[in-house]
């Protein structure tokens, strides 16, 4: 079982891992999504300690976030055992944190416990509705995208090297992955809160796309 005193290092060195970060998955990412992990555990009985801590370190691998990803996930390991983690809650943080990630979802569906499939419900939460507007936007930006252009389709059926890869636009992003998130959520509480920021941004793409045409309607 994951401690209090255990889970306050995690913290504390996830936000130091991304202290840094300007791709939108900073340390005020790490706090909605572990606020939303926290009440998705809750309403689905599921171990809140384990669920947390996995929260805080859900980025700290991540290949497009970490400059040697390899690197990263020995020093978390050893990080977790000198905190005292037991090697049990060790495995399984890394099973979470290897695995639900989108981009790995392209390979295949990914098995995932329930704490896992609670973080990556948080995960993806946030990075849609309002939020996941703003963060999509910024993001794009971060890594020199076009905010759009109407001569390049969004792409379908994505491997993971493309996903990473190749270049796209901000608004293609909605197509490619924001506007699929609500189907592949995993607890109800998120299907809900999916559904309703869902609709947020696709009001916005419509509303985006006529006023690139400058055909927005008066009222």
């Amino acid at each position: 079982m994951v401690t209090e005193t255990q889970l306050a290092a995690i913290k504390a060195y996830a936000l130091q891992r991304l202290a840094q970060d300007h791709s939108g998955h900073g340390s005020d990412h790490l706090q909605r999504v572990v606020q939303l992990a926290t009440r998705l555990a809750q309403a689905e009985h599921a171990d809140l300690a384990l669920t947390v801590a996995a929260a805080w370190l859900h980025d700290v691998i991540d290949d497009k976030l970490m400059a040697d990803p390899i690197k990263a996930h020995q020093a978390l390991a050893d990080q977790l055992t000198d905190l005292h983690v037991t090697p049990a809650d060790q495995t399984e943080i890394f099973d979470i944190i290897d695995h639900m990630s989108f981009s790995k979802s392209l390979a295949g569906t990914q098995t995932l416990s329930l704490a896992g499939q609670i973080v990556q419900d948080a995960d993806r939460l946030d990075a849609i509705g309002a939020i996941g507007i703003a963060r999509a936007l910024y993001y794009s930006g971060h890594v020199g995208e076009k905010i759009y252009d109407p001569a390049i389709a969004p792409r379908e059926n994505m491997t993971k090297a493309q996903y990473r890869e190749e270049p796209g636009t901000a608004i293609n992003h909605f197509y490619e992955k924001l506007f699929k998130l609500e189907d592949l959520m995993n607890t109800a509480t998120a299907k809900q809160l999916a559904h309703q920021r869902t609709q947020v941004m696709r009001e916005f793409v419509a509303q985006f796309k006529a006023e690139w045409a400058a055909d927005d309607k008066l009222n």
